[in-house]
């Protein structure tokens, strides 16, 4: 199951579980849409793999699998 990581690991900006803006790679690396797209060219600086846009997970489904409260940064 995915972290749902609550930021960006470049900028530090807050990204909600239900967010659009999301980005990861296969490892979960986690940026903002702009770190990502503008920064990274969606190549992942940590490993290299593409960063595609994040899945949500159902409002429903968060209340028994809560996303991560685990800040990474880089």
């Amino acid at each position: 199951m995915l972290e749902l990581r609550p930021n960006c690991e470049r900028c530090d900006k807050d990204l909600l579980p239900q967010s659009s803006e999301a980005c990861i790679c296969s490892f979960e690396c986690t940026f903002c849409r702009d770190c990502a797209e503008n920064v990274f060219s969606l190549i992942c600086p940590n490993r290299g793999g593409d960063l595609v846009t994040r899945p949500t997970r159902a409002t429903a489904l968060l209340e028994k699998y809560p996303a991560s409260t685990k800040r990474v940064t880089k």
